[in-house]
């Protein structure tokens, strides 16, 4: 006889205790995961101890792809459907900063131990994890640490696979380190971009209003901030980084602005994307610059809806955990799952601070919270409780 969803929220607090002692395992994989540099476009030597970890755990059809993912596949019992369970394997940080990691009471610390390390360690632990509580779901569980996913990866890794995959997938799992209790099952639309300048070697520096990088920078930041932005549909532009000038004594010749517009509405963030080019265009010519804007990525608004049997059913196990569900848009791996058309979700592991900074650290404590609200969304999309029928 199948398990009741009623079922699945009250057998969740039996597993706690075993989750809380297989936490230290994982944590051990943290370290070794989190302690190995991956900046993105380089996560070899990630993905490699994700799979000597999957062959460990004898995962079937354990293998890297053209992407660079790293793929493992635990079989259900009938097979008749497959999930997918994914984070990514890139962090923001370069191999050169110190990786260490350090475990404090309550606490681990490390860069990029959240974002997304934490994530790649449950998702490599998953099937000790399960072998462990003797759950044997009945459809298959393919693993799968991505590749080339933040920045200019344009989430290539989990795309490829997608769009490569042979066998049809029910839903999809995101998970990320931080934070517990975020549910996203929708995208918004977003352009990332970055805006270069730079002063060609016959610049006039006596011309009228002649500056440096910065000024004319400061030019194009200037005009996007005069750009009307509607309220409904809600939409924002973000400057995430800019770099001009080393210091004294020495004239700024390049810089560069990375910016995200995001909007409810593509046509919208399509629309701001051409203004901005333009304003590009317009200061390159009246200040004798070159100004280029080079499109990093673009992402479509979709998703399931608020009352899809995945969103709710999430919800609803979260919410017997005593979460309380944190309702956000996402722009990362979900994204390319509603482009193939599949129901997913992203959830996150355990409370942290610092995230992409070099004193990011996540919480402890909160992870076999975090376990048990994996293992509830599993059972509820293994045993159907997640379709839409309609």
């Amino acid at each position: 006889m199948a398990m009741s969803f009623d079922a699945i929220l009250d057998a969740l607090p039996r597993y706690r205790e075993r989750l809380a002692e297989l936490t230290e395992i994982m944590l051990a994989n943290l370290v070794m995961i989190a302690e190995t540099p991956a900046p993105t476009f380089a996560e070899q030597r990630r993905m490699e101890f994700v799979l000597d970890r999957f062959n460990e755990y004898h995962l079937q059809n354990c293998s890297t792809d053209e992407a660079g993912n790293a793929l493992g596949i635990l079989p259900g019992r009938t097979g008749d459907r497959n999930i997918l369970v994914v984070a990514h394997m890139d962090t923001v940080f370069t191999g050169k900063e110190d990786h260490m990691v350090t475990i404090q009471p309550g606490y681990v610390s490390g860069l990029g131990i959240g974002d997304d390390s934490l994530g790649v360690a449950t998702v490599t632990t998953l099937p000790l994890i399960l072998r462990q509580l003797e759950v044997e779901l009945e459809a298959n569980l393919i693993l799968m640490g991505s590749a080339k996913s933040l920045g200019r990866g344009d989430i290539e890794g989990l795309r490829f696979f997608l769009n490569n995959m042979d066998i049809p997938i029910s839903a999809g799992i995101c998970v990320e380190g931080v934070k517990l209790g975020r549910l996203s099952y929708a995208s918004i639309g977003m352009l990332r971009g970055e805006i270069k300048l730079d002063l060609p070697e016959e610049y006039d520096w006596t011309r009228f209003g002649a500056g440096g990088a910065i000024v004319n920078m400061n030019e194009v930041i200037n005009r996007v901030l005069e750009i009307p932005i509607p309220r409904r549909p809600r939409t924002t532009i973000v400057f995430n980084s800019i770099e001009a000038g080393s210091g004294f004594n020495t004239f700024p010749t390049k810089g560069s602005l990375q910016f995200e517009v995001r909007s409810e509405s593509g046509e919208i963030v399509r629309q701001l994307g051409e203004t901005i080019q333009n304003i590009t265009a317009e200061v390159s010519s009246h200040t004798g610059t070159h100004v280029k804007l080079e499109i990093l990525a673009r992402r479509e608004p979709g998703g399931i809806t608020f009352s899809h049997p995945l969103a709710a059913g999430t919800r609803t196990i979260m919410k017997s955990l005593g979460l309380n569900p944190r309702i956000t848009p996402s722009t990362s791996e979900l994204s390319a799952f509603i482009d193939a058309g599949i129901p997913a979700v992203t959830i996150g592991l355990t409370d942290g601070e610092d995230l992409n900074e070099p004193t990011e650290r996540i919480e402890i404590g909160p992870m076999t919270t975090g376990l048990q609200q994996l293992l509830g969304l599993l059972l509820a999309v293994d045993k159907g409780y997640c379709d839409d029928y309609n």
